[in-house]
């Protein structure tokens, strides 16, 4: 039976003269393809045939193509050989399935496919059970009944509050340290310390690390070994039985708290001194603020609370606007870690442009920020803090490496000294312009020192591992000149104007 120009053909059932019009037919078609059917499936063979003489009056010399095999057969005889020869070379015995074999080169690449797909979803099971872990934040509450609340206890950095607190958080470490849990906890951080009618009370935020599967049981677990340690160990921490035990709490809020006090910043002890500074790292003055007008950076602030800055007035001379400021947060200048829009800007009363003397000014974020390890308050000392001269401080900011010169992306730091007035007023370098308001800080040979764009950043001192901000940078002659140290507002000769302003 013929469709088109193909024709099909059952071998078994075909006679010879049937066999020799195929061959002949073959020739004068311009489709040379011989199907044979077989079970389910049509097996197709391209022919090219060449005439000859032979038994049929007409023998063919055929090249069959079954997908990419060529197979060549004479017919010097009958036609039919050559017919039932390409029959049984490419029709196996076993008819009804067709067979097909890989080149060595196709089966390596496929099994190489097939392992690597298996390892990677292998891999991907065991990061996410075993190595995808995350933090898990709880708050619970203790009763102190053995001492007594004191007022100082709400003063931050207090000596009796300091001590309470880490006496707190060294009894929860041992308990869990010496626990199944060692491995899952990282550490307690008392939130506050609180009268009540029951006594004192400390309320505690815990933080653990373990992947996400397991914490149902981790939970219950750190609530059990909790309370039974207290009990069996008359530990001076007794459950508050008025709260749950362990209450879950966020991320963000959590990190909040953990990062709500002041001066958390750069490691101690590590100070080296490097000429005209070096790049800050992440997260080492995490108050460090930039004060910006369409993108652009003009003045540094200090960050005191979630939503003020403290900063220079003179920063203000021109634009006293909040509504064309914003204030940056992070290392880099672009792109920026934060970002907030400027409610108010206050500044002193007593301010002059182009005068040194009461050169501070307080602003107000429209929004405030949430605490993290890159965001965080500097410490404000009191007004009985002293600084002695010869002090290692630094100083911050994103200003010019030397006069007139280009703003850096990546904040700085450098270190500097403090300078007696006494000698920063002698003819040869201030001539008695620094004020009691007034810090001097730098070196008499110069170098190292604020410039050009760092106006109204921090100058800070570490004191009992924490920073405290002494000084906005304010003024000076030229960046780095010889005889001619920084000069910056003495932050504790306006604590209770800043107070006034903020409560804080």
């Amino acid at each position: 039976m013929r469709f088109g120009s193909v024709l099909f053909l059952d071998v078994k059932k075909s006679s010879d003269s049937d066999l020799c019009n195929i061959m002949k037919w073959s020739l004068h078609t311009s489709d040379r393809t011989l199907s044979l059917p077989y079970g389910r499936k049509t097996e197709q063979m391209a022919i090219a045939p060449t005439p000859h003489k032979g038994n049929c009056g007409l023998c063919l010399v055929i090249d069959i193509v079954v997908g990419s095999v060529v197979i060549s057969h004479r017919g010097c005889d009958y036609c039919r050989d050559a017919a039932v020869f390409i029959f049984r070379v490419h029709m196996p015995a076993t008819l009804g399935r067709r067979t097909s074999s890989l080149k060595p080169w196709m089966t390596a690449l496929i099994v190489t496919a097939v392992v690597l797909v298996l390892s990677i979803i292998i891999g991907l099971l065991v990061y996410f059970l075993a190595f995808d872990q995350k933090y898990y934040y709880y708050q619970t509450s203790f009763q102190i009944p053995s001492i007594e609340y004191n007022p100082e206890f709400s003063v931050e950095h207090s000596k009796i509050r300091t001590d309470l607190k880490q006496k707190v958080n060294n009894e929860i470490d041992q308990i869990f340290r010496r626990s199944s849990l060692n491995h899952y906890y990282i550490k307690s951080h008392v939130v506050t310390l609180r009268s009540s009618n029951d006594g004192l009370k400390t309320d505690v935020l815990l933080k653990f690390q373990f992947v996400s599967n397991n914490a149902d049981t981790i939970k219950r677990q750190a609530d059990n070994i909790l309370h039974q340690k207290l009990i069996l160990n008359d530990s001076f921490l007794k459950t508050d039985t008025s709260l749950p035990h362990l209450r879950d709490m966020n991320e963000a809020q959590a990190e909040h708290i953990l990062n709500s006090c002041c001066g958390r910043g750069r490691e101690f002890p590590s100070m080296e001194r490097i000429a005209e500074g070096y790049p800050a790292k992440r997260a080492d003055w995490p108050w460090q603020a930039s004060l910006q007008m369409d993108g652009i950076h003009f003045c540094g602030a200090s960050l005191i609370s979630e939503e003020w800055l403290l900063t220079a007035a003179h920063c203000f001379d021109i634009y006293k606007n909040p509504k064309l400021w914003m204030a940056s947060f992070g290392t880099t200048l672009s792109p920026p870690l934060m970002r907030r829009k400027i409610q108010s800007i206050i500044i002193h009363n007593n301010y002059a442009t182009h005068k040194h003397d009461d050169d501070i000014a307080v602003v107000k974020l429209s929004t405030p920020v949430l605490f993290s390890n890159d965001v965080g308050r500097v410490c404000l000392p009191d007004d009985t803090f002293e600084v002695l001269p010869q002090s290692p401080v630094f100083v911050t900011g994103w200003g010019a490496l030397k006069a007139n010169g280009p703003f850096p992306n990546t904040l700085r730091q450098v270190e500097v000294e403090i300078i007696s007035n006494d000698v920063c007023n002698q003819v040869h370098v201030y001539g008695g312009a620094v004020s009691s308001g007034m810090i001097c800080a730098g070196f008499l040979t110069g170098k190292r020192d604020a410039c050009e764009g760092d106006s109204g950043g921090p100058l800070v001192i570490a004191h009992d591992r924490n920073w405290y901000l002494i000084g906005i940078v304010s003024w000076g002659i030229d960046c780095g000149k010889e005889n001619k140290p920084g000069l910056y507002t003495k932050v504790t000769c306006y604590r209770d104007w800043i107070k006034s302003k903020t409560n804080i």
